[in-house]
């Protein structure tokens, strides 16, 4: 009979799910993943990627030893290795850049695992040491975080498990039903007991479809809606007037724009009625419980952050925030009790202040030559969670940056992405089955701790043993990199993320999870994160930013134009995340190929039928892949659903061949959605 085994873990996908897992084991073999149902947000339930774990674990193309490139980059030739002689070399190298100058190395990582230890503990420790320039995460969220912590104090909002209780949600910006499930089934509960469900978004996703309303609005033009919103509740008195005076500041200010904005201004710009407008404004400011489910979808534009600004303000308008069930919700992640510090150490700097450079603009950074202003040109670059060369904007240039043959570069990865096509050395990484690690959320308010379900396949290691084995290699170069910090085990990392805090790790080892100890409403009462204790419609902390200090409309970079009349979004794929899954056979025949979803009013006029091969252009570049006139982008716009790996491309590119490196007004973050193009057909050769 086989040994058969239960273990508990977390899923380390970029999701604000982060479900709880159980993972059976039989005779050391992973056979099944499945969702915890003793965890009740999870609810034994995981989405279709998520279920397939084993296939992805246990996938044919997994890199299981290390690689050091033999042929020019971008060949895909590579020779086997030692981990010595790969450790050996990387260490002898970036020890070699560091004496000249340590800015010269930049660690690029992002939420490849959304894991602590594996994703920002031995390694920030590595590097702080070093000296590296620092890496500004800005890639998915920043101009939503900063706007939310700029409004809120922090991020954090509704509890999601009352969104239950609902009696009207507004979806804003979200695809729940592909990238929020656990949420999606929450509100599916309310909309049984009888709440309203508005979808808010310029595709008709699946979500949408499920909804009792959707606004198809523009992109880019999100915080035009909600300050119209706000003069439909202010000239029909639909305020709470005592919420306002207690517990907001800038009130007046924020009244006087609002009033900027009424429903005939707004409806030109989202390409909405006024009608549809008006309505919204009734039923959000008439309707109690309302709760917002506000993700990040809205914020990729130019204006991102003073969206997400102008939409937190609604809640507080209305006094929503007195019910638990009523309120806003774009992130929790700011309740995770994580402590940081003692996990990155940030004091191994010392005096130093390295420069940080910004990853979404990774393109441009690795083809500077440098200067004074910028510093030293970039030698080498260490990429782990992620696979820049797909997933940052201006492929083009992200891709012709990572060719460089003088950048030395070494990637932790699992399968031969894209980036790792560019390496000089590949490093195997584990899978959530084979490591430690310890997860917040930004969806829900739990902790949950993985557990290492099966040996390691192959010769992987996890990135903290990694970092680990590379600071021993280091440290017969410096003796710094000999101290005792540097030894720490990825199990003692989860234990120091929560130590002295309010999680019990014991908890933690025994049930899988644990819960935060939060309120029900957290501003029910105001109590804001912020300064002045009160939901900041008016921040002046904002002008020494030079930003506008009350949220407004900007519009967006790249309106459509004669030469490039349509808007492009590239939202992911439903059975992808980012570029994680492509290469899973299950998954990939779900999405088929590379496709660009049009109006059939756009189609027609360019002579595009279902299925037809298309040239997507802009003065960036092109990329070619199919039409699908499946009746969810509207007049104006085209979808790029994302993100295929570049050499899964008809002709080697993905959809970022077409996007920008420009930011948001807040949080230095990419405008992935703010983007115009020109559609061509390929005729059949």
């Amino acid at each position: 009979m086989p040994h058969i085994a239960q273990v508990r873990g977390a899923c380390p996908h970029d999701c604000p799910d982060t479900c709880a897992l159980i993972t059976t084991v039989a005779d050391g073999t992973a056979i099944k993943v499945q969702g915890n149902p003793e965890h009740a947000h999870t609810d034994g339930v995981l989405c279709a990627k998520v279920s397939k774990y084993t296939e992805r674990t246990y996938h044919a193309g997994r890199v299981l030893q290390p690689l050091k490139r033999s042929g020019p980059k971008g060949s895909g030739q590579f020779t086997p290795v030692s981990w010595d002689e790969a450790l050996a070399d990387i260490a002898q190298r970036l020890h070699h850049i560091a004496q000249h100058n340590p800015e010269a190395i930049l660690p690029y990582s992002y939420a490849g695992t959304m894991g602590l230890v594996q994703s920002e503990s031995m390694d920030r420790r590595f590097f702080h040491q070093l000296g590296a320039s620092l890496l500004d995460r800005t890639i998915c969220a920043s101009a939503g975080s900063e706007a939310l912590t700029h409004t809120y104090g922090g991020k954090l909002g509704m509890r999601v498990e009352f969104f239950a209780e609902s009696q009207l949600i507004l979806i804003w910006g979200s695809n729940s039903i592909a990238s929020n499930l656990h949420f999606w089934r929450y509100a599916q509960v309310a909309k049984r007991n009888g709440a309203k469900l508005v979808c808010i978004d310029p595709r008709k996703s699946e979500t949408a479809d499920k909804c009792h309303e959707h606004l198809q609005l523009l992109p880019g033009t999100d915080a035009a809606l909600a300050l119209a919103l706000m003069h439909e509740l202010i000239v029909n008195n639909w305020l709470d007037h005592d919420y306002l005076a207690q517990y907001t500041q800038g009130w007046e200010a924020l009244k006087a724009r609002a009033l900027e904005w009424p429903p005939e201004r707004s409806a030109q710009v989202c390409g909405l009625t006024v009608e549809q407008i008006q309505s919204l404004a009734r039923d959000y400011g008439t309707t109690k419980p309302a709760a917002i489910r506000l993700n990040y979808g809205m914020q990729r534009v130019r204006g991102g952050g003073n969206a997400v600004r102008a939409i937190a303000c609604l809640p507080a308008l209305i006094g929503a925030w007195r019910n638990r069930a009523g309120g806003l919700l774009l992130s929790s992640s700011g309740v995770s009790p994580f402590n940081r510090p003692a996990v990155q150490m940030p004091q191994l700097l010392g005096q130093r202040r390295p420069r940080t450079l910004n990853m979404s603009q990774i393109g441009d950074v690795l083809l500077h030559e440098g200067d004074a202003q910028f510093g030293p040109k970039v030698q080498a670059v260490v990429v782990y969670n992620s696979n820049p060369v797909a997933v940052a904007p201006e492929s083009a240039k992200v891709a012709a940056g990572f060719a460089r043959e003088d950048l030395f570069t070494v990637v932790l990865e699992h399968f031969m992405t894209d980036t790792a096509d560019n390496a000089d050395y590949v490093l195997p990484a584990t899978t959530q089955l084979e490591h430690w690690d310890i997860h917040g959320s930004y969806g829900h308010t739990d902790v949950l701790l993985n557990r290492p379900a099966i040996a390691p396949e192959g010769q992987a290691r996890s990135n903290g043993q990694i970092f680990r084995d590379l600071a021993s290699h280091m440290a017969r170069l410096d003796s710094a990199f000999a101290a005792a910090h540097f030894s720490d085990s990825d199990e003692a990392l989860c234990r120091a993320a929560v130590a002295h805090t309010a999680i019990d790790f014991e908890e933690l080892m025994e049930r899988g999870f644990a819960h935060i100890p939060l309120p029900d409403a957290p501003f029910a009462e105001g109590r804001f994160a912020t300064p002045s204790g009160k939901c900041e419609f008016d921040n002046p902390a904002l002008a020494r930013l030079g930003i506008n200090t009350l949220p407004d409309y900007i519009p967006n970079y790249e309106p459509p134009t004669a030469d490039y009349p349509l808007a492009m979004i590239s939202p992911p794929a439903r059975n992808f995340l980012n570029s994680t899954f492509t290469n899973v056979a299950s998954l990939a025949r779900m999405e088929d190929k590379p496709m660009l979803e049009m109006h059939p009013d756009d189609a027609a006029l360019r002579g595009i039928t279902d299925g037809d091969r298309l040239r997507v252009f802009n003065a960036r570049g092109e990329h070619v892949c199919h039409a699908s006139l499946n009746g969810r982008a509207r007049l104006g716009l085209v979808v790029g659903l994302g993100i295929w790996w570049r050499k899964q491309g008809a002709n080697g590119t993905n959809v970022n061949e077409l996007t920008h490196q420009k930011l948001t007004d807040i949080g230095r973050a990419p405008c992935f959605y703010d983007c115009a193009v020109q559609v061509q057909r390929i005729a059949p050769t």
